[in-house]
């Protein structure tokens, strides 16, 4: 496989994304910058539309002369072009930008008119909304312009020039820019750790080979444009290139999702696949089932719009996509991956990234924590890899891909692997947003080498600026992140000592002066048994003290820092005294020097 580093891999990308970006600057003035977008993102989703269709245009003419008198000639059109589009305009950009200027509204105009439905849908419906934007520009005498840069000889999408997944780095490079200040980030996840993340997808899946060919279906919840989704087909044709790839994706965005929709018909792919709505209470595909899920969703994004459909959905219990208790209205990023679960098939496998919340917010029984009992005990979590940090381009907080399997191997049962990656990176010559690092194939190599292994363990390997990285494993028992919340009462003593009782014989609570019931709570792990550990950790310290079994509840929690903790041994106190004293006598020296050549001053 290629090597994934950003740097390097999608060179094609950064280049026709920076040509785009010099293109748009020539919209100062007319357009403020956030507002570049509305105008350059179609000018680019239609450019690459021509060079697509430009090598069969004759062949589509001839065809729509050919069978212009049937009412439906739509299907013969598509086989002319070799695409589920086609464009019967005479027009190609080399004729728009060689007949007169004054007349490149109306040919450009009567080009995008000779689209296919399916694609006029995307450039003139609620997604992009073009027209006005094209009219806008010939008003004010640029749209020639425009159309002649684009028309350069740098300005090629071909495929043979772009690939798919290239492309579709140009659309989220541009989305990025574009986005600056506003939503920039939630749209796209940088390459190398999508690549990443379809590496553990496949290496947990036991049945990638088997049949004559694969044959998967993806979905991503919130695919912005669909990149996470390219990239997973372009992994699984990478290793078979009869592969049957089908994917579908969710997003809310209008004009990402008119994106995705594109890139879909551009794929050869079923476009209705990527529908648009909010994945929280608007979802398009209920009832379906999908091999691999795949996805990025945003962290932070408060639902309290959506919780009473969200509420709804949760009160149907295991029918529903959210069976466990709700996180808070602040975060909904564990719904994402409550749906993403809800939608795989019984041996389906699901990477998501996730911030640190989920591994340790919410009390026993509730929000996050309920959804670490839920994955847990039903054994789905297979192994947690946290990323090096600066690895993303909106935010430089620790993230996490948690990789899931509702069929894990048999090796794997009532296990989960945690992987520290954190420091396996290469620094970037020039940050993009936050992100400042990237991981090379080498990287990727060596997580996926850890979770193969699924053992304790290190794994190191020299990336390409010679240094070293590592990547470290540890494995647990499922079990070691539960334990039991105890409320443990001291009892109350009459002056003579005596444990009080009441007349049915129970032993009353203790309580302070100010009236308070004297309880604290106890964490005793799951594989631990509550009284023993009652008489071990508690009794010696509190004679007496007894458990209000009704309180009782199971919590987990995943301690993924401590996990990895190395306890560094402490200088020893006489050596950090010497050290003191040397510093003593190096200032004492220092003053005395100073103030001699002042006194000899004066």
């Amino acid at each position: 496989m290629p090597d994934l580093t950003t740097e390097s891999v999608g060179r094609t990308a950064q280049e026709k994304a920076s040509l785009v970006w010099s293109i748009a600057d020539k919209l100062r003035g007319l357009y403020k910058p956030a507002e570049y977008g509305r105008v350059i993102l179609p000018m680019t989703v239609i450019k690459r539309f021509h060079d697509c269709l430009l090598p069969t245009h004759g062949q589509v003419l001839a065809a729509n002369e050919k069978f212009k008198h049937l009412e439906v000639r739509d299907g013969f059109l598509r086989k002319a072009s070799g695409y589920d589009f086609y464009n019967t305009s005479r027009f190609t950009w080399a004729s728009l930008t060689t007949e007169s200027p004054e007349n490149i509204e109306s040919n450009l105009k009567d080009y995008l008119r000779g689209f296919s439905d399916n694609v006029q849908e995307i450039l003139f419906g609620s997604g992009m909304n073009f027209e006005p934007e094209l009219e806008k520009m010939a008003g004010n005498g640029i749209l020639y312009q425009i159309v002649s840069d684009f028309g350069g000889a740098k300005g090629d999408f071909s495929p043979d020039k772009v690939t798919e997944v290239d492309m579709g780095y140009v659309f989220e490079n541009l989305v990025r820019r574009f986005s600056e200040g506003d939503e920039a980030g939630e749209h796209f996840t940088s390459r190398d750790i999508v690549y990443l993340m379809t590496d553990l997808v496949i290496a947990a899946d036991p049945r990638v080979f088997e049949g004559e060919r694969i044959q998967k279906t993806v979905y991503d919840g919130s695919m912005g444009t669909s990149q996470m989704l390219s990239c997973m087909r372009e992994r699984l044709r990478a290793l078979d290139g009869d592969a049957v790839v089908t994917t579908f994706g969710q997003e809310l965005n209008p004009f990402t999702f008119a994106i995705a929709k594109a890139s879909a018909l551009i794929r050869g792919e079923d476009a209705a696949n990527m529908r648009r709505g909010n994945t929280y209470n608007e979802d398009q595909f209920g009832g379906y089932e999908f091999d691999y899920v795949i996805q990025n969703p945003p962290f932070g994004i408060n639902f309290s719009a959506q919780a009473p459909d969200i509420k709804a959905e949760h009160a149907k219990g295991d029918q529903g996509r959210f069976p466990c208790a709700l996180p808070s209205v602040g975060d909904g990023q564990t719904l994402f991956a409550l749906n993403g679960l809800a939608k795989l098939k019984g041996d389906g496998i699901m990477a998501i990234v996730q911030d640190a919340s989920p591994l340790y917010k919410g009390n026993p029984g509730k929000g996050e924590d309920d959804y670490r009992r839920y994955v847990l005990e039903n054994d789905w979590l297979e192994a947690i890899i946290q990323l090096p940090n600066d690895a993303f381009y909106n935010t430089g907080i620790a993230t996490y891909v948690w990789l899931f399997n509702k069929a894990k191997d048999a090796r794997h049962a009532d296990q989960v692997l945690l992987v520290d990656a954190s420091q396996c990176f290469v620094k970037r010559r020039k940050a993009i947003g936050f992100k400042r690092v990237d991981m090379t194939q080498t990287c990727c190599d060596l997580v996926t080498r850890a979770f193969g292994a699924w053992r304790d363990g290190e794994w190191s390997g020299e990336v390409d600026d010679g240094t070293t990285v590592t990547v470290k494993a540890k494995l647990f028992d499922s079990v070691d992140f539960g334990f039991n919340r105890i409320t443990v009462n001291t009892p109350a003593r009459d002056e003579d000592g005596n444990i009080v009782r009441n007349n049915r014989g129970v032993i009353q609570v203790a309580v302070d002066e100010n009236g308070r019931k004297l309880t604290d709570t106890e964490d005793v792990p799951l594989n631990q048994d509550i009284d023993a550990y009652l008489e071990r950790e508690v009794e010696p310290y509190n004679p007496g003290a007894f458990i209000d079994r009704k309180k009782t509840v199971v919590g987990y929690t995943i301690p993924f820092t401590r996990a990895f903790y190395e306890y560094k041994e402490l200088e020893p106190a006489d050596d950090i005294a010497l050290r003191i004293l040397e510093h003593e006598k190096t200032l004492q020296a220092s003053l005395e020097a100073l103030f001699g050549e002042m006194r000899a001053g004066v």
